[in-house]
């Protein structure tokens, strides 16, 4: 703008920081919600490959929306890096399909925790392309998810070889989550975060059609309350919040946050399902969740 004595730069003004207990709030309510999808999983009465496509497909038109109301873009995107990110999307849905499938078939506090392994991966993969020694914690954090996931799976082998197959397929999902990280890592730049998840929702939700088809998994729900409310209170709430919430907190109490899910999870397993947890369960899950925290922490 201009005055008297000549032209002056505009100030920009800076967006006011939230209330720190409406943060914490949607940091922990983010993953409470996201704790819960596990349960409307297991008492749909689809498929848990089909939930998962309801979930993307149900969810992409408040995604778009939201992304519109953000001011993010959803076409004019390269088309190399459209096709990142619809490879990206692809890993996503198998993740999906992964992760559902072990949340039908092992305890859902395991399902949570291996699902949730992504960050650990990534800490492994750090050293590996960049060739470092892993330092004291992040070797103590390597000892301890793995200590902790042979406690988990080796009690699990106890119940039945049906709860450690799915911890299996967790611990599958929790990989190629990772690998979605890092396939879409350098598309992030062109795309806001709502509009990216447009964007997977549309390449993702086919896949997980044509999977829990070839599966021959029912798909067409006869009761949406639990449809619905996976796709609201994971892809909206859960979503929405963490989206919301992970720009104004570091690494590390982000990584603390994260093990609200299981420690949720385990709760209404126990309640609701009967799934009762030793006290060796606890430490696995205990070890598991520090490598987790640790593992964000060096994000």
């Amino acid at each position: 703008m201009e005055n008297e004595d000549g032209p002056q730069e505009e100030v920009a003004v800076q967006p006011a920081r939230p209330a720190a207990w409406l943060l914490l709030f949607a940091l922990f309510g983010g993953n409470v919600a996201l704790a819960i999808g596990p349960w409307f999983v297991r008492v749909a009465d689809t498929g848990p490959v089909a939930a998962g496509f309801w979930r993307l497909f149900l969810a992409l038109p408040f995604m778009v929306v939201l992304a519109r109301a953000n001011r993010q873009r959803l076409t004019g995107i390269p088309a190399g890096t459209l096709a990142l990110v619809a490879l990206g999307a692809v890993t996503f849905a198998l993740d999906l399909a992964s992760w559902h499938i072990g949340i039908a078939m092992t305890r859902i506090g395991n399902a949570t925790l291996f699902g949730n392994a992504g960050s650990i991966v990534l800490l492994f993969w750090g050293f590996i392309v960049h060739r470092v020694v892993p330092g004291r914690l992040e070797a103590l954090a390597i000892v301890f998810a793995l200590g902790g996931a042979a406690i988990l799976m080796g009690r699990s082998l106890e119940i039945s070889h049906e709860t450690l197959i799915g911890d299996l397929f967790s611990v599958a999902a929790g990989l190629l989550y990772a690998v979605y990280l890092l396939t879409l890592q350098n598309a992030r730049g062109a795309f806001g975060s709502w509009s990216l998840l447009v964007w997977v929702s549309v390449f993702g939700a086919p896949v997980l059609l044509v999977i829990a088809l070839a599966l021959g998994e029912p798909v067409w729900p006869q009761a949406w309350g639990p449809i619905i409310g996976l796709f609201v209170l994971s892809q909206l709430v859960g979503q929405g919040l963490m989206v919301f919430s992970l720009k104004y907190f570091p690494p590390l109490v982000v990584g603390l946050a994260l093990l609200t899910q299981p420690v949720v999870a385990s709760l209404y397993g126990w309640l609701v399902f009967g799934e009762v947890l030793s006290g060796l369960d606890i430490a696995g899950m205990v070890l598991v969740g520090a490598a987790l925290a640790v593992a964000r922490a060096k994000a």
